[in-house]
This record gives C-alpha cells, sequence and structure tokens, in this order.
C-alpha cells in the first residue's frame, strides 16, 4: 500500500474534475451541518482529522459521483474513494461554494466565522446522542448550534454567540458585521471587502491586524495536509470490499454516552471514580448499571432532559448536585422494582431506562431516600425505602408462592450470597431453569394502601 502526501485543496480539485469517485458500495452522504462546522473548527485549530483511503485501479469498477458536482473525466471509476468521502464531500460544498444533494435534493452548507472570537477553544463540541444520526429533511428546523439559554439562564444565547467562533448560518448571524461566510472567504480574492464590511477600513484600527490574521488563518484550512493511503492496484474488487467492510466495523465505535464522559470527567477530576464506586453499590444488589446509564442519568437530573447534545457546556456544579440526585433516585428505582415488580436485575427490563424514568419521577415528587435506607443500600440489606416516605402507602411482607422470574434470578436466589433466602432449588448448577425449581415464600416487600 503506498502513502502519499496531499492536502485539501488538491483533494477537492480532484473531487471537482472527477478524477476521484465513490465505489457502488460507498453509502451516501449523511452530515448535518453541525458536523461540517466542527471539521472546519478542527481544520482552522491545526487538530488532527484523520487520513483518506483510495483504491487506483487499472480498469474502470463501478462508481458514481459523490453528494457536489463533478465533472466528467476519462479516468472515471479508475480512482475510488474508500474512507473520507464525508470530510471531501463537505469541505468540497465549502471551499467551492457547491449545495450537497440530499435525497434527490440540492442543499446548500453555509457555515459562519466569528471574526471577533476569543482565543482558545470557546465552546465545547455537541455530543449526538447513541442512536444513528440520520440526516435531517430541514437541518435549519432543529438546529440550534447548540445556543440555547438553559433553565436557570446562566449563559445567554448572545454570551455564547461571543465565543463560539463557527456556527451554521442563519439570517440574522448573516446580517450582523462580524459574521463572515467561510465560503465567502475562499472564494475572495482579498480580505479588503470583508474588513470593510464589518467596519475596519483603516490600518490604524487596532482589529485590523488581529481580523487580517485570522482570515489568512481561515484561508490556510486550504493547505491543511492529508495523508493518502492507497491501495496497491492488483487487488480485486472483492478484497477491496472486505477491506473497506474491516476499516468501517473493526475499530470500536465511541458512543455518545462515551464522548459526554469524556467532557465530563476532563472538567470534573476525579468524577469517573465516584460513578465507578456507585456501579460496584449497585453491584452487589445484583444489578450491573453501565457507564451510559450513569451518565444519562447524571444529565437527566443536571439538566432536565435526557440529551448529551451540549453537556460539555453544564457548569460543574450543576452536574455534581445533578449526580448526587440521580444515586437517590436510582437507588430509589431499584428498591422499587424489586418490591413491585420483583425485578431482581436488570436484565429483566426490556431497557435500563426504566430506571432512569423511576429514578426522575420520584425525586419529582419528592419520594427521597432516608439516610437509614441509603446506608441499608450500601451494606447490602436493601429495605424498603418507601414506608413513611410515600404518602398513604405502607410496606408489609408478602406471602404469596412465587417463582424465579429467569435463571439468573434463579441462580442468584440460590447462591450464598443471599443465605437469608428460603428457596430451595433441585437442580444442578450448570443448568437451572425456573420450570424445575421448587415454590417457595416471597421474602420481598410489597405494598398496600
Amino acid at each position: 500500500m503506498g502513502k502519499v502526501d496531499t492536502n485539501v485543496r488538491d483533494l477537492v480539485g480532484m473531487i471537482e474534475r472527477g478524477e476521484l469517485r465513490l465505489p457502488e458500495m460507498q453509502r451516501r452522504y449523511v452530515w448535518r451541518a453541525p458536523r461540517v462546522r466542527d471539521l472546519i473548527d478542527s481544520l482552522y485549530r491545526g487538530y488532527p482529522s484523520g487520513s483518506i483511503l483510495v483504491w487506483e485501479t487499472d480498469e474502470e469498477q463501478p462508481s458514481r459521483d459523490l453528494a457536489v458536482t463533478q465533472q466528467s473525466s476519462p479516468f472515471t471509476g479508475h480512482k475510488l474513494l474508500l474512507d473520507g468521502q464525508q470530510r471531501l464531500t463537505s469541505l468540497s460544498a465549502i471551499l467551492r461554494g457547491e449545495p450537497v444533494k440530499v435525497r434527490g435534493k440540492k442543499k446548500p452548507i453555509d457555515i459562519l466565522f466569528n471574526l471577533d472570537h476569543p482565543e482558545g477553544l470557546g465552546e465545547f463540541t455537541e455530543v449526538e446522542s447513541d442512536e444513528d444520526s440520520v440526516l435531517a429533511e430541514d437541518d435549519d428546523a432543529d438546529d440550534d448550534n447548540g445556543l440555547f439559554e438553559d433553565e436557570e439562564g446562566e449563559v445567554s444565547v448572545q454570551e455564547r454567540l461571543k465565543r463560539a467562533t463557527f456556527v451554521v448560518a442563519s439570517k440574522s448571524l448573516s446580517a450582523m458585521s462580524y459574521w463572515v461566510s467561510v465560503t465567502e472567504v475562499f472564494k475572495s480574492p482579498s480580505n479588503r471587502h470583508i474588513l470593510k464590511r464589518a467596519g475596519v477600513t483603516a490600518d490604524d484600527d487596532d482589529r485590523y491586524d488581529r481580523y487580517e490574521a485570522r482570515l489568512n488563518r481561515l484561508r490556510r484550512i486550504a493547505e491543511y495536509p492529508y495523508t493518502m493511503h492507497v491501495l496497491e492496484r492488483k487487488l480485486s474488487y472483492e478484497e477491496v470490499a472486505e477491506i473497506f467492510v474491516r476499516v468501517n466495523s473493526l475499530g470500536v465505535k465511541l458512543r455518545g454516552s462515551d464522548l459526554a464522559l469524556a467532557q465530563i470527567t476532563a472538567r470534573w477530576r476525579n468524577s469517573l471514580k465516584l460513578l465507578e464506586e456507585f456501579q460496584e453499590e449497585c453491584e452487589k444488589q445484583w444489578f450491573s448499571f453501565d457507564l451510559g446509564l450513569l451518565v444519562r442519568a447524571m444529565v437527566v437530573f443536571a439538566t432536565g432532559q435526557s440529551r448529551f447534545k451540549s453537556v460539555g457546556n453544564i457548569p460543574v456544579a450543576r452536574l455534581q448536585e445533578g449526580w448526587e440526585k440521580a444515586k437517590d433516585g436510582l437507588r430509589f428505582a431499584i428498591n422499587f422494582l424489586k418490591a413491585n415488580a420483583a425485578i431482581d436485575d436488570e436484565s429483566l427490563l426490556s431497557s435500563p431506562l426504566f430506571f432512569i424514568t423511576i429514578a426522575f419521577l420520584s425525586q419529582k415528587r419528592e419520594e427521597h431516600i432516608t439516610r437509614s435506607s441509603r446506608s441499608s443500600c450500601s451494606t447490602g440489606s436493601m429495605l424498603p425505602m418507601h414506608a413513611g416516605v410515600t404518602r398513604g402507602v405502607r410496606a408489609r411482607r408478602c406471602s404469596m408462592p412465587t417463582w424465579p422470574r429467569s435463571p439468573r434470578a434463579a441462580r442468584r436466589q440460590t447462591s450464598p450470597r443471599r443465605s437469608g433466602s428460603s428457596l430451595a432449588a433441585s437442580t444442578s448448577r450448570r443448568r437451572t431453569s425456573p420450570a424445575r425449581i421448587r415454590r417457595a415464600r416471597c421474602s420481598r416487600w410489597c405494598f398496600s394502601r
């Protein structure tokens, strides 16, 4: 496999001339405007952004155009882009001012640059949810650039706009003098008319040198270096397809919760240790919570919603307060499900998000756990915290016969860890089935009015 050092301008030129096309195996263009904005911001700051993988062949192969306009070329089908389609399509659309074709429609991508942005990293990247990102029919309908005012009004929209370097274009922002179109900068031969529109008309203006340097730095994105890996010509289409599958599937894709956790731990030191300690506490009660679930619970209690979009901008104090409430709520949810639904472990639920729902509802209704219940949860007794907490509800021990709900639950009821259980099993350790376990009296707590 060969390696070629190139840059953004050369790669965009290859796309425009039709020299670089897509193989049939490639998916369509799916990036939304905020992803393009973040790419431009990364290149502007000189951050790494991966490499490019190309297959160059002697024979013409089945191919198709990228989502931007391409010229016809006699080399069509001889140089195919295997990795880097989303990045290069986005850069080609921005530098050339071309719309992208999505589902048969042409949609422009316009990113604005803040001439007066602060030095350093002003805003954090918005984290997408764990679900796959799908290009919306109208990006402007649901894209707020992550610039919203929180519940307590701690940071206004205008204040966050001043801290942003790049945003997705809107009519109101485009009318402001210090916001300029990135595409306009690349298509303009000089900075004079851009500075004039920003109100900088004289060389002795203290903003002149700063704005001029930033515009030149933005233009240098076209010189951003990329390493292009070129597969050998002798490879067959089937071998290249296998390489394509491995490149896109063998790597572990980070979930939204993983990225959100990275942003939280970067600002709240030792927070990961707190999450892991609570994980161990719940594991003692036979409930295994993924770190992603705990992060989402923290965000829910800190913000009142479950999206990770702007977790990097949530104040640390609110995250800490939300985490304490999340722990109380999750303890309540564990006890509630064990006592009322005979749920002995999370595998009996169709989704672990039920825990967050019950936890959030309990805290909204001020059904906080008492100190004694907290200590009992940590020591493993799991006595019901509901007695004396939920209005009009009293706890009693159920006397109805019950069956373990799953082989996993059955093994737990017969394990030495649950020595207080009255259940006797007549099965071997290698195979435990609920149908072969004798009936026993329920030792759980139930509720009645």
